[in-house]
C-alpha cells in the first residue's frame, strides 16, 4: 500500500448521529490500514449520546504489526451555535492543534467544524510552516479536505418573518461555504445531490467535488447475532405478530418529521371512522421511535394534551423497562408510540429488524444512513424526497418517496406498505442488493484514500 499518512479529522460534536458515525468508521478504517489518525471535536453534552467511548477504546493491529489507536482532542470552544467570541477562540485553538499534530491531511466534517477547520488548516497551508516529521509526503503543507454530510441550508417556509429569517441564515451559510470552499483542496459529498446543491449556490467548482458514499459496517445488519433476529427482538419489545410497526431511527429533533408521522396516522384514523371508507386503519398501529432528543417531551405533550386528537397509547421503555414484554397485552386497540430512548449503536440493527417499515420523513438530509441500514436488514423505507435521500430510497425500486410535508401522501404510503406485504418485501430485497455493493466501510475508506492522494498532489503543486 502507499506510505501511511498522519490524518486529523475535525467534527463539531461527537454525538450519536449519522455524520459522526461516518467519521468514526473512517478513523477506524484508516487506522487499520496503518495511518496515524487523530480526531478533534467540541464539548459533548445533551440527550443525543456520545461516540467518545467507542473511539477511546478502539485499538487494532496495522499491516506493519504495530498497534494503532485513535488519538482524541477536545477543542473547548468548538460549539454548534454561532458565537463570534468563542468562534475566534476556536480558530486559535485549531491552529495550535494543527501545529502540534503536524498532519498530512486535515479532514473536516459538519458545517461549523468545516468552516473553522478549513480556515485554520488553510492558514497553516499558506504559511508553509508544517512539514511532516518523518518525511512521509512530498508536500510541505497539509492537504485540506471537507465532507458534506448534509446541507446547512434550511427549507424556506412559515410566515413572512420566519421566511425572512431562514432566507437570511441561508445567505450567510452560502457566503461562509463559498469562503471555506476556496480554502480547501477537495470536497467529499456523501450524495451527488449535495454536490449539485452546493454548485447551484456558486460554492466551489465541479472538479473540487467527489462523491464517496457513507460507509456502513455491514455485518451487524446482514447477520443477526443470537437473540437479535426479528422474532426475538419483537418478543423482547412486547410486540405481537399482528402489530404493524413503522419505525424511525433519528434524534427527536426539529425537521426529523416525527410530528408528521403522528398527523398522518391520525388522518388515517379519521378516514377509517367514516362510513364506507376504504382507508381502514390496521389494528394496533405502532410507531417505534429509536433515539432521543430535545423535542421528546414536547412531542409527547402534544399527543397527550391535544383534546382534538384521538387517543394514543404511549410506552416509554427507557423509563420503565420492566414493562417491555407486558405492555402489549394490556393496551386497547389504539395506535401506540413506543419509545426506546437513547440506545448504543449495536442495538440499532436488531431494532430495525423489529420494524415492518422504516419511516424517514426528514426535511433535510445529506444521504440518511438509516435508509440503507434498513434495506440491509430487509426493511422497506418510506422517506421524504429531499436532498440525497432518493439515491438510496429509489421510488418504486427500493422504497417509497413522498413529497416533503405532504401528509396525505405519507399516510397513503404507510397504508400501501401495510396492504402490499409481497411488493414491500420485493422493494426491500432490491435495496439490500444495492446497498451491499455501494455502502461498505471498505469502499468508503478506499474512496477517501483516493481523495487524499489527489488533494496532497494539489497542495504540493500550489
Amino acid at each position: 500500500m502507499p506510505h501511511p499518512l498522519r490524518i486529523l479529522h475535525l467534527s463539531t460534536r461527537l454525538i450519536l448521529g449519522g455524520s459522526q458515525e461516518n467519521t468514526v468508521l473512517s478513523c477506524e478504517g484508516q487506522s487499520r490500514l496503518g495511518h496515524e489518525v487523530h480526531l478533534a471535536y467540541g464539548p459533548i453534552y445533551g440527550p443525543e449520546g456520545s461516540l467518545l467511548d467507542r473511539v477511546a477504546s478502539f485499538s487494532c493491529k496495522a499491516p506493519d504489526g504495530t498497534q494503532r489507536s485513535i488519538a482524541t482532542h477536545e477543542v473547548p470552544d468548538l460549539v454548534r451555535q454561532v458565537s463570534p467570541l468563542r468562534d475566534a477562540r476556536c480558530l486559535s485553538q485549531l491552529k495550535a492543534l494543527i501545529q502540534k499534530i503536524r498532519p498530512d491531511v486535515i479532514h473536516t466534517h459538519s458545517s461549523k467544524a468545516g468552516i473553522l477547520g478549513r480556515m485554520a488548516g488553510f492558514s497553516v497551508w499558506r504559511s508553509g510552516s508544517i512539514r511532516s516529521n518523518d518525511g512521509a509526503t512530498a508536500a510541505n503543507r497539509p492537504a485540506v479536505v471537507h465532507t458534506i454530510h448534509g446541507p446547512p441550508f434550511m427549507p424556506v417556509g412559515g410566515g413572512p418573518l420566519t421566511r425572512l429569517k431562514i432566507s437570511l441564515n441561508n445567505a450567510i451559510y452560502t457566503l461562509a461555504e463559498r469562503h471555506a470552499a476556496a480554502r480547501c483542496h477537495a470536497i467529499v459529498s456523501v450524495a451527488d445531490a449535495m454536490t449539485q446543491q452546493f454548485l447551484a449556490r456558486g460554492i466551489g467548482y465541479p472538479e473540487l467535488y467527489t462523491t464517496v458514499r457513507s460507509g456502513i459496517d455491514l455485518a451487524p445488519y446482514t447477520n443477526p447475532a443470537p437473540g437479535e433476529d426479528r422474532v426475538s427482538i419483537r418478543f423482547a419489545l412486547g410486540l405481537r405478530p399482528e402489530q404493524f410497526v413503522i419505525g424511525t431511527v433519528a434524534r427527536l429533533a426539529e425537521h426529523k418529521g416525527h410530528a408528521d408521522l403522528i398527523a398522518a396516522i391520525d388522518s388515517l384514523r379519521q378516514r377509517s371512522s367514516n362510513p364506507g371508507s376504504t382507508h381502514t386503519l390496521p389494528p394496533n398501529f405502532v410507531l417505534l421511535w429509536v433515539g432521543d432528543g430535545w423535542l421528546r417531551e414536547r412531542l409527547l405533550a402534544t399527543v397527550r394534551d391535544d383534546a382534538t386528537r384521538r387517543p394514543w397509547n404511549i410506552v416509554q421503555l427507557d423509563k420503565a423497562p420492566s414493562t417491555s414484554v407486558a405492555w402489549a397485552n394490556t393496551i386497547p386497540s389504539i395506535p401506540t408510540i413506543l419509545l426506546t430512548g437513547l440506545v448504543p449503536p449495536c442495538r440499532v440493527p436488531p431494532l430495525i429488524r423489529a420494524m415492518d417499515v422504516l419511516a424517514h420523513p426528514s426535511y433535510r438530509e445529506g444521504l440518511p444512513r438509516t435508509v440503507p441500514q434498513a434495506l440491509l436488514c430487509g426493511v422497506c423505507p418510506i422517506a421524504y424526497d429531499v436532498d440525497g435521500t432518493k439515491e438510496a430510497c429509489i421510488d418504486g425500486v427500493t422504497g417509497k418517496l413522498v413529497p416533503p410535508g405532504d401528509l396525505t401522501a405519507l399516510a397513503a404510503a404507510m397504508k400501501w406498505m401495510h396492504d402490499h406485504p409481497i411488493e414491500r418485501a420485493a422493494l426491500a430485497e432490491a435495496g439490500r442488493a444495492m446497498c451491499l455493493e455501494k455502502w461498505s466501510t471498505e469502499a468508503m475508506v478506499a474512496g477517501l484514500d483516493r481523495v487524499y492522494r489527489s488533494a496532497l498532489a494539489r497542495a504540493a503543486q500550489a
